[in-house]
């Protein structure tokens, strides 16, 4: 067998400018599968862990659909306010928290020495959105109940934020203009990775939800309620109970359906695990075809080798070489040539598909149970494609590939 990958290889070798491209076309193959499951796995463990920072427990109310245009009745529903979600605490004793939050637009953040683009997603929140969301406090604090309470003129920057307006300066305690609107810098987020759709999830700022509302002409925004459950398995009864204490508070009759979205972090992650595996597989399928299309090179390549060497395989016969040898042989030549490129495929597509994971500021991945499929699927390849060709080189005739010209 030893000398027989020696041959195989002699051979390739002998032959390099038309191996090199055979092998480019099967590593172009194997780079489109990987790539694209890479680049998906990527994806998916950024969202992931995203959803696994709000906990698998968090349900979440809005009024209008987000997945979807909302219908003419869906527009005319009463708005959600902030007095609700107050209302829902003392109506789901079974949630670990509630929270709130609005969204105030994307404003400038400026200081004195310098300034953001108007661009800074801004958000009003209470004491427990910090919790219920997966976002920790790099330096200070988080809003507090007191700031809640008398909304207070104090903000929480995001790292991107901190980093554009202070610089290398300590920015607690200094104080900040929100479109013109001072704030006081309490704390500042800690950096978080990823983002889909959404740009950098850092460039934001977070004030009192008291106070963002006035100071920045909100009152006709709805706000999002957050509901914690205490644990995962206590999250369906949970999500029950805050249901009907939200119908409660909406004064909505038995018999009349929900006038709000319920939304919880795990039904997100059931619905991306099925979306990401379908987009991945989906994108294995394509290249795939590209490998069966590489395949049939493999073949051609195969078949004018076996022409070309008509007369080589009369000596090896004559000298002794059975069919097995010569079958072996080629057979031999369409493995490595295949592994070589499937070997460079993966490779390229492993770093074709992180980039991904670089744009994202996310953590690299690597798709090992694809690239395991796609090794096996290459030496698949190269004994379905290469079988033909070695067959008919092992059932040459020595005397009449002798006489071969």
């Amino acid at each position: 067998m030893t000398e027989t990958i020696r041959q195989a290889l002699q051979a390739l070798r002998s032959n390099r400018l038309r191996s090199a491209l055979t092998l480019v076309g099967m590593a172009i193959g194997v780079f489109s599968v990987i790539a694209s499951v890479t680049a998906v796995k990527v994806l998916d463990q950024t969202l992931m862990g995203q959803l696994a920072a709000m906990g698998t427990q968090t349900i979440t109310f809005d009024r209008m659909p987000d997945d979807r245009p909302p219908t003419e009745e869906e527009m005319r529903r009463p708005q959600l306010t902030f007095e609700h979600a107050l209302a829902l605490r003392d109506r789901a004793p079974l949630a670990a928290s509630v929270s709130a939050r609005v969204w105030a637009g994307s404003r400038e953040v400026r200081t004195t020495e310098a300034s953001t683009d108007p661009d800074v997603s801004t958000m009003g929140v209470d004491q427990d959105y910090a919790q219920n969301n997966g976002w920790e406090v790099t330096a200070g604090r988080f809003i507090g109940e007191a700031d809640v309470r008398s909304a207070s003129s104090v903000a929480v920057l995001g790292s991107t934020v901190a980093d554009e307006v202070f610089g290398e300066q300590d920015p607690l305690g200094r104080e900040v203009r929100v479109d013109g609107v001072r704030f006081t810098v309490v704390g500042v987020l800690a950096e978080k990775s990823g983002g889909f759709g959404i740009g950098d999830t850092n460039n934001r700022v977070v004030v009192p939800i008291t106070r963002a509302i006035p100071a920045f002409g909100a009152q006709d925004r709805d706000v999002s309620i957050d509901v914690r459950a205490p644990s995962a398995e206590m999250l369906a009864a949970t999500q029950d109970q805050a249901v009907g204490g939200l119908r409660a508070i909406r004064r909505l009759p038995p018999e009349a359906e929900d006038d709000f979205e319920t939304f919880s972090s795990a039904e997100a992650a059931d619905g991306l695990k099925t979306f990401t595996d379908a987009l991945a597989t989906g994108g294995a399928g394509i290249g795939l075809i590209a490998l069966l299309a590489a395949g049939v090179g493999v073949m051609n390549i195969m078949l004018v080798s076996v022409t070309e060497r008509t007369r080589e395989i009369g000596v090896r016969k004559s000298l002794g070489a059975t069919r097995r040898d010569i079958l072996l042989q080629f057979l031999v030549e369409a493995v490595v040539l295949c592994q070589l490129g499937g070997l460079a495929g993966i490779v390229m597509g492993a770093l074709g598909g992180n980039v991904v994971a670089a744009l994202m500021t996310t953590a690299p991945a690597f798709p090992w149970g694809w690239a395991t499929v796609a090794v096996v699927g290459v030496t698949v390849v190269a004994l379905v494609f290469g079988v033909y060709p070695a067959t008919k080189a092992a059932r040459l005739h020595p005397i009449e590939a002798l006489r071969y010209e």
